[in-house]
């Protein structure tokens, strides 16, 4: 049987840098902190060249669930208004989520995320990074890819 995992090329890496650099939201992986069953929600989402910083409520699952363990995924890219939606492209990010002072990263939080002015300084929201450790591209029908942080 054929791997269905394409050696990665300039083609690949330009598109996930194309889809990190367009992602302003993204459906996060966790596993619930109560159940350990896998969860999953909507969170805010900036690519800063090295990770991914989202912007979260402490009041949300999501966040009480990395706070008790750090590790997650985002799935990151949307379908089109055209055509079946499992030929757009998409990128799963695994990573390691570890928190950091919000207001260091605020005017560029803000730049990409300019409504969130609204509640960016409610003391329940905190910001995590997220350190990628694998990211899986799939860019359409036959076009998966398995590439390496360093790799983007």
């Amino acid at each position: 049987m054929r791997d269905p995992i394409n050696p990665t090329d300039e083609t690949a890496r330009a598109l996930v840098r194309q889809l990190l650099a367009d992602v302003r939201f993204a459906a996060l992986g966790v596993l619930h902190p109560e159940t350990q069953a896998p969860y999953v929600g909507r969170v805010g989402l900036v690519w800063d060249g090295a990770a991914a910083l989202t912007l979260v409520s402490t009041l949300s699952t999501h966040t009480q669930a990395l706070l008790a363990n750090p590790a997650c995924s985002v799935l990151v890219g949307e379908p089109g208004d055209k055509g079946d939606p499992l030929t757009h492209p998409r990128l799963t990010l695994t990573a390691v989520a570890g928190q950091v002072d919000k207001a260091a990263h605020k005017a560029a939080w803000l730049k990409a995320v300019p409504k969130s002015k609204l509640y960016y300084d409610f003391s329940d929201f905190v910001m995590f990074r997220l350190m990628p450790t694998a990211i899986d591209l799939n860019g359409g029908f036959g076009k998966a890819f398995r590439l390496s942080p360093g790799e983007i």
